[in-house]
């Protein structure tokens, strides 16, 4: 495929549009349909990073109609091979608060109904038990200010929790909630793509604290007042990034396998 090309990718909201230098729109056909959005190819300290706003380019995507093959599919195929995924994030547990950012350990999956899988034939099942990839979650870590490990329970939205689901997840020592973290995160791992999660909390959800609960207008306003910040911090991930594939096995787990669909790029 000609074109501008990049090993590292961002999916983020919109205001993510102003995190890349020189950019070039690309436009990418998959087999699983159109991606959110066209592909803003840039830089970032000197290295080429794509970027696809998850929801799209006027957040005109509900979290349930993403389509999460399509967007995984399209940077797998300009040569991503490392994927940052910004997202915001209710808390749930007092050892968290708006504002903080957390990149989390382990995933917990409470979707209904989404295709969470490339695989439509054969029998390649992919490991999942750390669904992140440690190297580039550490380096993100790393950096001051960001908390390094818990849970994130991702939900079928676009409703937000009632207060006894709130409480049920806090119960199990589940510390953070999101719409979109999954299929997103096994979808990278099925496309041999290093992934890793980087929550911003939000709010706090409707079972932590009495009260209404939480709003769409909050949301947007606490991720608006830390976007700065959060650029910052993965545009220093991106410096420090080591080469893709040193010290993880997020690619190495389909060695000597047949897979039931087609990965861009792989011989």
């Amino acid at each position: 495929m000609g074109g501008p090309t990049a090993q590292v990718a961002v999916i983020g909201g919109s205001g993510f549009y102003e995190f890349l230098d020189g950019t070039e729109e690309v436009d990418v056909d998959t087999p699983y349909g159109d991606p959110s959005a066209p592909v803003a190819v840039g830089t970032v300290e000197g290295t080429a990073v794509a970027f696809l706003p998850r929801h799209g380019r006027r957040h005109e995507l509900p979290p349930h109609k993403v389509n999460y093959r399509a967007n995984l599919w399209a940077l797998r195929s300009l040569g991503v091979r490392q994927v940052l995924a910004p997202c915001a994030v209710g808390g749930l547990r007092d050892d968290v608060a708006p504002g903080d950012l957390v990149v989390p350990d382990q995933l917990v999956d409470r979707t209904q109904g989404r295709v969470q899988s490339y695989m439509e034939k054969g029998a390649a099942h992919v490991p999942f038990a750390d669904p992140y990839c440690p190297v580039l979650s550490d380096v993100v870590a790393a950096n001051d200010g960001v908390a390094a490990g818990g849970t994130m329970v991702v939900v079928e939205g676009p409703r937000f929790s009632t207060r006894a689901e709130s409480r049920h997840y806090a119960a199990q020592g589940w510390s953070l909630v999101n719409m979109t973290g999954h299929p997103e995160a096994v979808l990278a791992r099925e496309m041999l793509m290093c992934y890793a999660a980087v929550g911003l909390v939000t709010d706090m959800d409707a079972g932590v604290r009495s009260g209404e609960g939480v709003g769409q207008q909050e949301v947007f306003a606490t991720f608006a007042r830390n976007i700065d910040r959060l650029k910052a911090i993965l545009a220093d991930s991106v410096a420090r990034l080591p080469r893709p594939g040193e010290g993880c096995g997020c690619a190495g787990w389909a060695d000597g396998l047949r897979l039931g669909y087609h990965v861009p790029g792989l011989t």
